[in-house]
């Protein structure tokens, strides 16, 4: 029986930065829309940088709800077999 304690991958820091990041750019995209009438070269590459972080900040959200879920299942998993719980089979005793 391995004895080892499984741990989480992401912290709860780490969740929180990532949905701000996501959030702030999309905050951020909105305010640059809203206050747009002619675009400059300057507001150009802020609507790059924003979209930049709005797509990174989508891809490590889903990283983090991803790996965060996978972790709860295996911890489950670890605190039944801990308890001594089985888990049901699929095939019938006779």
């Amino acid at each position: 029986m391995n004895n080892r304690r499984y741990r989480r991958r992401n912290t709860m820091a780490f969740t929180v930065l990532s949905y701000f990041t996501l959030f702030a750019g999309v905050f951020m995209f909105s305010i640059g829309l809203y206050n747009a009438d002619n675009l400059e070269l300057n507001e150009k590459g802020y609507y790059i940088a924003v979209m930049i972080l709005v797509a990174v900040g989508a891809i490590l959200t889903q990283k983090v709800t991803r790996d965060n879920a996978e972790d709860n299942e295996i911890l489950a998993e670890q605190e039944q077999e801990r308890l001594g719980v089985r888990a049901p089979s699929n095939a019938k005793e006779s």
